[in-house]
């Protein structure tokens, strides 16, 4: 028979400090999993299922295998919506990643006053609230003659725009606000990448000759190419999921009309506008796998900044 001094030496090695450890750092970082498990995975994996099916969200689920996704893309205003979420998001995400780099590059400049006021500042229209942003662009693009927006086109001798009625006037407004609110997001993560480069680098570059350009090619692009993929990736992803901007600018009228309507709208519409939940998300998976195209895509694109010409990947 087994003592009672060995059940307590096998229960103090079953019981070590290290697998005590262990089990204390998996209790500790478990919230996040179960909170992931309930609020991410699950919906994912129940929407995956719902993309087979035809539900109204009342009546029992009846399984119509890929007729769901036959229905999508064979809708008109789906592919009017990837062609709108496409242009916006060209129009809005692309400046905002090359004025970022330029704003970081002054910001970073050691003679430049105030500089803290400026980064606060650039960074203030990401933390505004949507609420807010509504107000403010709304009067700037009014349909009147008399707004911001139109007068500074009448100021170059262009004619008024319908801002919130016509196609590409609805476009650009969307645009600019979608530019305006994440342009100081991009700065600030390329200003960290900026000053996370030593100065050590500069200096011996100098010594060898290198002038500011050369410094810039060759110094400065390729350590800044992990933030600029970063920004790249995110804004991909940011843009093909657009929803908050284009619902705020039209406001009631914004599942009505198709001039800038997004692929997430167009989701939203079918789910809680239509009742049709097996093809909102059928359409979600559609939306999945075109942002990984494009973000591999641009991530390839991306990588090679930087690089030396005959450099091997």
């Amino acid at each position: 028979m087994v003592s009672a001094n060995e059940k307590v030496v096998k229960k103090k090695r079953f019981l070590s400090e290290e697998k005590k450890d262990r089990i204390s750092a998996y209790l500790y970082i478990s919230p996040f999993f179960i909170i992931f498990a309930v609020i991410g995975l699950y919906p994912a994996l129940y929407s995956m299922y719902l993309a087979f099916q035809k539900w109204n969200g009342l009546s029992p689920m009846e399984f119509v295998g890929l007729n769901n996704f036959k229905i999508v893309l064979m809708d008109p205003l789906f592919w009017k919506s990837l062609y709108n979420t496409i242009i916006i998001g060209l129009m809005g995400t692309a400046p905002q990643l090359v004025v970022g780099i330029i704003l970081a590059f002054l910001l970073n400049l050691s003679f430049l006053r105030f500089r803290n006021f400026f980064r606060v500042t650039i960074f203030m229209p990401y933390i505004t609230s949507m609420v807010a942003v509504a107000l403010i662009f709304s009067v700037l693009f009014s349909n009147h003659e008399s707004s911001l927006a139109n007068y500074v086109l009448g100021v170059f001798g262009f004619d008024p725009v319908n801002w919130g009625a016509s196609e590409w006037g609805t476009k650009i407004a969307i645009s600019v606000m979608v530019f305006w609110r994440w342009v100081g997001y991009n700065t600030i993560i390329y200003l960290a990448g900026l000053q996370s480069i030593s100065n050590d680098l500069y200096e011996a570059a100098t010594i060898d000759g290198a002038n500011k350009f050369q410094q810039l090619l060759y110094i400065t692009m390729p350590m800044l190419k992990p933030f600029i993929i970063l920004t790249v990736f995110f804004s991909t992803v940011g843009a093909l999921q657009l929803f908050a901007e284009p619902t705020v600018f039209l406001g009631a009228s914004a599942f009505t009309r198709d001039e800038a309507m997004t692929v997430v709208m167009y989701l939203y519409r079918d789910a809680f506008k239509l009742q049709s939940f097996g093809t909102a998300s059928a359409t979600a998976i559609i939306l999945l796998f075109i942002i990984i195209i494009f973000s591999a895509l641009n991530t390839f694109l991306t990588s090679g900044v930087g690089r030396k010409k005959g450099e091997a990947k």
